[in-house]
């Protein structure tokens, strides 16, 4: 699995000019299913994510997880972080999970989160969504479940 995480001060996500999730202070989640993740992967980055250290202390440094900070995060499915980009120029999204197997791991995640004691609002699985974001820092990550990030 694939997950852009971006620091967030606010963020919102609207389906059809209605917004569906909504979060103040913490992460928002781009989240991808590669073909062969299984459950251990969205196991691992929920732990991965719930811990991670990407918000200041007192002394500026990274020290802090959203659990630290009280934050929420705003996990919205997107399945064209599997693009790949190095032949011609229309990306081939071969890599990405079948639809209902992406749809069970995207929530195995969102509710492996939410096990940690993190809120997560999320986006609608396939739906065409409008993110807005007010990125802190900024601060934008890649974790990979393939490559230990």
């Amino acid at each position: 699995m694939r997950i852009v995480a971006q620091r967030v001060s606010h963020a919102s996500v609207e389906v059809e000019g209605k917004v569906v999730g909504e979060v103040g202070h913490g992460l928002v989640l781009l989240v991808c299913a590669i073909k062969g993740d299984t459950k251990d992967d969205a196991d691992y980055l929920a732990e991965k994510v719930a811990g991670l250290r990407v918000f200041s202390d007192a002394a500026g440094k990274f020290n802090l997880s959203i659990l630290d900070t009280a934050g929420s995060a705003l996990a919205i499915s997107q399945f064209t972080l599997a693009a790949d980009c190095k032949k011609g120029r229309r990306p081939s999204f071969d890599l990405a999970a079948p639809s209902e197997e992406a749809r069970i791991l995207f929530h195995q995640f969102v509710e492996g989160l939410r096990a940690k004691g993190v809120p997560v609002a999320t986006g609608i699985f396939q739906a065409t969504m409008s993110v807005r974001l007010t990125n802190e820092g900024p601060v934008t990550l890649l974790l990979d479940s393939r490559k230990g990030s």
